[in-house]
């Protein structure tokens, strides 16, 4: 079994994908650098990122496959999970071995993987952009709206556009606590930023309380009175809640913060 090994970056795919044409060789996996060989491995082929290279197919891509297709193989490659390498791979080997437009192709397997994990992703990235909460902290005299966001996929990459243009008359960021990342934009520029390991800004994956404004504490208090107030208890449908808002979010959400404001 031969087997392609690549960086973790999409341009080191898109190499793979060149160096299988230019090889003539077509890999069962592709794997990163830092995965277990699998057994009956005969040959291992490691692929070094040519920029290149990657441009010439991804200029090809751009060529043969409509936008919507092309908007699919991204939300697969944001998905991370570990199937996604091999599955794009053979999806490019497909398309450029035939003259015909694969994407609408859905009796073969992996176009309709490809869709299927797409729509997934898609999915999240809508649940990111309704369920984001921003907190007004204040740090030495600053105040930033600050938001946190653990979602199931790595979409935040690809929503931050979005809020850049709905929230451009403030500062904020939003930061990823299971990826240990996040965006903040400074009204000019939007940059990449982390957190040092010691910084006491997150507790349990949530803000610090400590690092609300006075303004903000009584804002989500008065917030998540009002939408007890407007529930009422005979309609509580629990398992309708979570299917339009699922539970993993509900611990950045201040209207779900029971303990903080039930006394």
């Amino acid at each position: 079994m031969l087997v392609f090994r690549y960086d973790e970056t999409f341009e080191g795919l898109l190499t793979a994908v060149f160096d299988a044409f230019a090889l003539k060789k077509w890999p069962e996996q592709v794997l990163s650098r830092h995965d277990v060989v699998p057994l009956f491995t005969s040959e291992e082929y490691i692929v070094f990122t040519d920029d290149k290279k990657a441009e010439r197919v991804s200029t090809a891509m751009k060529k043969r496959l409509p936008n919507i297709a092309l908007n699919q193989l991204t939300y697969v490659w944001f998905s991370e999970l570990p199937e996604r390498s091999s599955l794009i791979f053979r999806y490019l080997i497909k398309l450029f071995k035939t003259k015909k437009d694969i994407s609408t192709n859905f009796a073969d397997p992996d176009v309709l993987a490809v869709k299927q994990l797409a729509k997934k992703v898609s999915n999240e990235r809508h649940y990111l952009m309704m369920f984001v909460r921003f907190n007004a902290i204040e740090n030495q005299g600053e105040k930033v709206y600050f938001a946190t966001v653990e979602p199931r996929y790595n979409v935040l990459p690809l929503v931050v556009a979005f809020f850049k243009d709905r929230f451009a008359d403030q500062k904020w960021a939003i930061f990823d606590t299971k990826r240990q990342f996040g965006y903040y934009f400074d009204l000019k520029q939007l940059d990449l930023v982390t957190l040092d390991e010691q910084a006491d800004l997150l507790l349990d994956g949530a803000i610090n309380q400590n690092y609300l404004s006075a303004e903000e504490r009584q804002f989500q208090k008065l917030w998540y009175h009002y939408c007890q107030a407007l529930t009422i208890k005979e309609r509580i449908n629990p398992k309708l809640q979570r299917q339009f808002m699922p539970k993993r979010f509900w611990k950045h959400l201040p209207e779900t913060w029971h303990k903080t404001f039930d006394n």
